[in-house]
C-alpha cells in the first residue's frame, strides 16, 4: 500500500523566462500576483498509481487550479531514480533550482531527506505526508518552521470499512493484506478489526478474521505476491480482503476479478482512495466492496491554499481524522446497501462526537 490519495489537510513560474514565484524574507513564497510554484517528488511507483502519488498530485493540481495558477507552469513532479535519501534530495534540489519553492512529498521514506532539505533550503516550504522529519539515528520529530508534517487517523478509516464490510456480508471470514508493517498500515488493520468487532457486538453480524488471514507482504509493489496471497485466502473461504498494500493490493484486486469472472464470489476493500474503478470487471460492476479513504488530495490542496493565504502552518504536525473529514468511505458506494450506509453514517457520527473511540494501537481486536 501506499500510504493512495483521499483522504490530510493535503490538497495542494517560470513562464517563457518570466519568474512567477520568488522567495521573500522569512521563507515567504510570493510575487506581485501572489503566485508560486509547487513541486512534488514521487515515492516508488508512478504518478497514476491509484494511491499516494496520484492522490498527492491531484491534490496539488486541484488546489493550484482553484487559485487560478497555471498548472503547466506552476506545478511539476519529479520521479527519483531510486528510493534513497540521496535520490530524494537530488530531485528536491532540482525542483528548487527550477523555482519550485513549495515542495510536497508523499510517504515516510522522505523523512530523513526532508530533515536535511528544510535546513538546506530555508526559503522553501515543505510538506511531508505520513511522515515527520528526523535524522537517520534519532527518530525524534524535527519539524522546522518551513515544514508541515501531516498524518491521518487510518484506524478510524479502517474502523468504518470494518463496520461496512460486516454489515454488508453479515457472516463469514474476512482477511487483511498489508504492505510493509509500518504504523499507517498497522492502524488500518487494527481499526478494521475493531470495526468488525463493533458490528458483531452491536449490529447483529457474525464476521471472523483468523490469524492466518492477516498477512503483511513486506512490499508495496509486488503485484504477483498480492495475487498469490489473495488466492490463498479466497481458497480458505475468505469472502472479502481489506488491502492496505499499494501495488500488492492491485494484485489482490486482479485475483478477485479473475474469480468473479469464473463465477465465484470475491470482494476487496480498497484503501487510501476510492478504488471502485480499479475493481471493475464488466458493466461497471466492481469487486471493490468499499474503500477506507484518506484525504491525501485534500491535505495537499489545503497546504497550497494555506501558503497562498500566507497561513502556511510551518512547524506544525497536523492530523486528518473523522472530526475534520480527513478520513472516511467514498461518497458513492454502489456495492453497499442503503441500510449499511445509514448505519455506517451513524457510527461515523459517534466517532466524531467521541462516543466511539477507536484505538490506534493493537488491542481490543476481533477474536
Amino acid at each position: 500500500m501506499k500510504m493512495k490519495k483521499a483522504g490530510l489537510v493535503l490538497s495542494m513560474a517560470l513562464a517563457a523566462g518570466t519568474i512567477l514565484g520568488a522567495c521573500g524574507k522569512g521563507g515567504e513564497t510570493k510575487d506581485a500576483k501572489g503566485a508560486f510554484k509547487i513541486g512534488m517528488v514521487t515515492d516508488s511507483g508512478t504518478i497514476d498509481d491509484k494511491s499516494f502519488n496520484q492522490g498527492t498530485w491531484e491534490g496539488i493540481q486541484a488546489g493550484a487550479k482553484e487559485l487560478g495558477f497555471d498548472l503547466k507552469q506552476d506545478t511539476k513532479y519529479l520521479k527519483p531514480a531510486g528510493e534513497t535519501e540521496a535520490d530524494y534530495l537530488k530531485e528536491i534540489g532540482n525542483l528548487n533550482d527550477a523555482g519550485y519553492k513549495v515542495i510536497i512529498t508523499p510517504g515516510y521514506k522522505f523523512e530523513t531527506a526532508i530533515n536535511k532539505a528544510q535546513d538546506k533550503y530555508k526559503d522553501d516550504k515543505f510538506v511531508i505526508i505520513d511522515g515527520t522529519p528526523h535524522t537517520a539515528k534519532d527518530f525524534t520529530p524535527n519539524v522546522k518552521k518551513n515544514t508541515v508534517s501531516i498524518f491521518f487517523a487510518e484506524h478510524e478509516a479502517g474502523y468504518l470499512a470494518g463496520v461496512a464490510t460486516a454489515l454488508q456480508l453479515k457472516t463469514g471470514d474476512v482477511g487483511f493484506i498489508g504492505g510493509m508493517e509500518i504504523p499507517a498500515v498497522q492502524k488500518f488493520n487494527w481499526g478494521f478489526q475493531q470495526g468488525v468487532k463493533y458490528a458483531n457486538e452491536n449490529l447483529g453480524t457474525k464476521i471472523s478474521l483468523k490469524a492466518n488471514n492477516v498477512v503483511y507482504s513486506g512490499s508495496f509493489t509486488d503485484k504477483a505476491a498480492g495475487q498469490q496471497i489473495a488466492a490463498q485466502m479466497f481458497d480458505r473461504g475468505v469472502k472479502a480482503i481489506f488491502c492496505a498494500a499499494g501495488g500488492v493490493g492491485q494484485g489482490a484486486i486482479t485475483e478477485a476479478k479473475n474469480r468473479v469472472d469464473s463465477g465465484k464470489d470475491a470482494w476487496i476493500i480498497g484503501v487510501d482512495v476510492d478504488q471502485y474503478a480499479d475493481g471493475v470487471y464488466k458493466d461497471n460492476k466492481s469487486v471493490i466492496l468499499t474503500s477506507a479513504t484518506k484525504g491525501v488530495s485534500k491535505a495537499a490542496s489545503d497546504m497550497v491554499k494555506a501558503e497562498k493565504d500566507k497561513k502556511f502552518p510551518g512547524g506544525e504536525t497536523l492530523t486528518y481524522d473523522a472530526k475534520n473529514d480527513g478520513i472516511g468511505l467514498p461518497k458513492e458506494n454502489p456495492n453497499l446497501s442503503p441500510d449499511t450506509l445509514t448505519k455506517v453514517s451513524e457510527v461515523l457520527n459517534k466517532i466524531k462526537s467521541g462516543e466511539i473511540k477507536v484505538s490506534n494501537e493493537k488491542g481490543n481486536l476481533i477474536k
